[in-house]
């Protein structure tokens, strides 16, 4: 397959009607001039640069395409401008190279969305199902999504990585085998397990339980994935200290986890380590019924963005201006900051998953 891949050469065909406007068009971008055809009356000019071959035909009966020509010095091609035609009616867009992570403001609001609403799962990347747990993102500053492998096995992924600002994997049901660069060998992410994809770490998944479910967070909720055909994972090298644009892999297991008084009575904690890890940028927290008699009261907060998801059991929550939420197992809620609430009712078995994420990064 190789050797055959490299004896073929493509091309995109452009109509023209002037093949020598078109030719000295593209000249100026920067292309060359490879084959030129008939002699007497040339009718077609092949032309190279930048990785493509272009074929400008007198007798191609198609439409004009749109070429991205991706530069972060587009000054040096065409000065001021960035969208350029050409005399045959071919758009030049000149866009950046680099892609830059853009964190739009949060639109603060407070929104609860429950499993009962029966939200589509929609087929993403490699085949999982996704429920959106935030469907308006909060204006773009957050994807919140409840992720599901009905079937497990092989998961037919390969190695990739995320421009993003932060990215939080909560194992929810089932368990999932995952390897991440300059991590170590491939290991097992249990119910009750987290980590933190810290941005641009190298990392795959590489095989899943039946009924495989997580929580995966990703802030803002538009970002860059890509995939990196050169890395093999796991790498050679083993560096637990590795900072990937400031901030350390995290990976929280439930079973060595422990408990501490939360900031409200009448709760507990197990803290994930990501606070430390991602340097105060995001905190993860899984929160239960300490059992004692006090109940807690009513409070708020400074995050950006405050998202929980009820793992186990059931509670009501009371939001000053709204009326009683009743929240059981599989239902979110986002909370913004400033804004009281208090829960004022739960089952013994309640525990949920607490992010809370700063505005910058």
């Amino acid at each position: 397959m190789g050797n055959k891949a490299a004896a073929i050469l493509p091309q995109l065909v452009l109509p023209s009607n002037e093949l020598s406007e078109d030719m000295a068009f593209f000249t100026k971008l920067g292309f060359r001039l490879d084959n030129i055809f008939p002699a007497d009356d040339p009718a077609v000019a092949i032309m190279s640069g930048y990785g493509l071959h272009l074929r400008i035909d007198k007798g191609a009966k198609c439409p004009a395409p749109n070429i991205h020509l991706l530069t972060d010095d587009p000054a040096a091609l065409a000065g001021a401008e960035r969208t350029l035609i050409a005399p045959n009616g071919t758009t030049i867009q000149l866009l950046p190279r680099s892609y830059q992570l853009h964190r739009p403001a949060t639109q603060h609001k407070f929104e609860v969305r429950q499993l009962q609403d029966k939200d589509p799962w929609v087929i993403g990347r490699a085949g999982m199902l996704y429920r959106d747990l935030i469907p308006d993102r909060l204006g773009g500053s957050i994807i919140a999504s409840h992720i599901r492998i009905p079937n497990g096995g092989p998961v037919p992924d390969m190695v990739h990585y995320h421009t993003i600002g932060f990215q939080l994997i909560y194992c929810y049901n089932g368990w999932v085998k995952l390897v991440y660069e300059d991590q170590g060998p491939p290991f097992i992410l249990h119910a009750g397990d987290c980590v933190t994809q810290p941005p641009e770490i190298r990392h795959q998944v590489l095989e899943a339980s039946d009924n495989l479910e997580v929580i995966e967070i990703g802030v803002p909720a538009v970002h860059m994935t890509t995939i990196d055909h050169e890395m093999t994972l796991p790498t050679a090298q083993i560096r637990p200290d590795r900072e990937f644009q400031g901030q350390t892999f995290c990976h929280h297991q439930v079973a060595a986890a422990s408990w501490k008084p939360w900031r409200i009575k009448g709760f507990e904690h197990r803290d994930t380590g990501i606070h430390q890890a991602t340097k105060g940028v995001a905190s993860v927290q899984v929160v239960r019924p300490d059992q004692s008699v006090e109940k807690p009261q009513t409070s708020s907060h400074d995050w950006d963005i405050l998202f929980s998801f009820v793992l186990k059991g059931s509670l009501d929550l009371q939001v000053e201006g709204y009326a009683l939420k009743q929240l059981k197992q599989g239902d979110a809620w986002v909370m913004p900051p400033g804004l009281g609430s208090r829960v004022v009712g739960w089952s013994e078995d309640l525990e949920f998953l607490e992010v809370g994420v700063l505005g910058g990064f």
